[in-house]
């Protein structure tokens, strides 16, 4: 079904938008509650929700639920360590455990192969639900919005390269027209606000509900008196670009603006590694227990939260 064919058919109708925050491979975590949610609900994720936004690894889970409407458990295969070793994949050495490199981790052609594979040359205009991802320009020093209403030309593998070329992890990613675009987290890890806009231009009404999904925040603890002293190597060493993608500040912004139809889905990672790119089972398993948590916790507000 082509997106355009909502157009003509807007209703004032309550809209539910699913909102996927970046966080590499802690974003299974979300879907291990999605699995949860389809379960006990006994419907897919894609046919409870209107619109999918995400950014960074969100906006992968976003793509692949809304372009086929693809199960929970179908878009968990794709987390599996067989896909998650073609996307990390690299020709040179580097340090797992510093993020303090001379170039990127990891080459882009790997996470391209595997977008070949699940969305083949299909555009956002052929998704079967409307979605949103976000990236930043670095030539222009903007964000970007690709959506499959405003940019239905933009190829899938386009806009999701785009918004998940995290700087440091992936190289900057080049698209079809040329231009350069980094990882959307630099302009903001929860997308809840980009999709709240969108979704009241596009289907015509305020009556709107978003579930946020987040993917974990770190709270350990940093130490004043040892930062002070810290320049540009000390910072990230210290996980400056966990601070910035862990901020919850526009969580409490989208709480006081959307108020009772806003369900926001996170916790503390506790032992879950701080790096993005931890694959081995023991983090793993580490992430999905920390999705069964979010079901323990947020199970049953959810199911309330997505009634009609």
């Amino acid at each position: 079904m082509n997106i355009f064919s909502n157009i003509f058919n807007k209703t004032k109708d309550t809209k539910k938008i699913i909102s996927f925050d970046g966080g590499g491979v802690r974003a299974i975590a979300g879907v291990v509650f999605l699995k949860k949610l389809e379960a006990a609900s006994g419907k897919k994720t894609s046919d409870i929700f209107d619109m999918f936004v995400g950014t960074s690894a969100g906006a992968f889970n976003a793509a692949c639920l809304a372009h086929d409407q693809m199960s929970a458990d179908k878009l968990k295969q794709y987390w599996s360590k067989e896909y998650t070793d073609k996307i990390m994949e690299t020709s040179f050495f580097w340090d797992q455990a510093s993020l303090i490199q001379a170039r990127p981790r990891y080459e882009a052609k790997g996470r391209v192969k595997v977008l070949k594979e699940i969305f083949a040359n299909k555009t956002l205009g052929d998704s079967a639900k409307p979605l949103l991802t976000l990236c930043y320009d670095i030539e222009k020093r903007s964000h970007v919005i690709h959506s499959s209403l405003n940019t239905p030309n933009v190829s899938f593998i386009d806009a999701i390269s785009a918004s998940s070329a995290a700087p440091m992890y992936f190289p900057t990613y080049q698209m079809e027209d040329n231009s350069w675009m980094i990882d959307g987290s630099v302009v903001t890890n929860n997308p809840t606000l980009l999709g709240l806009i969108h979704a009241r231009d596009y289907f015509d009404t305020n009556e709107i509900k978003i579930l946020s999904i987040g993917t974990g925040l770190n709270k350990q603890k940093i130490k004043g008196e040892s930062s002070s002293r810290w320049g540009g190597v000390g910072w990230l060493r210290n996980d400056i670009m966990g601070m910035m993608l862990d901020s919850e500040i526009h969580n409490e912004i989208a709480s006081h603006i959307i108020d009772e139809n806003y369900l926001r889905i996170n916790s503390p990672i506790g032992k879950i590694n701080k790096m993005l790119d931890d694959d081995s089972a023991e983090n793993i398993e580490k992430i999905h227990l920390m999705g069964l948590e979010w079901w323990s916790e947020f199970g049953d507000q959810a199911l309330k939260f997505i009634e009609d």
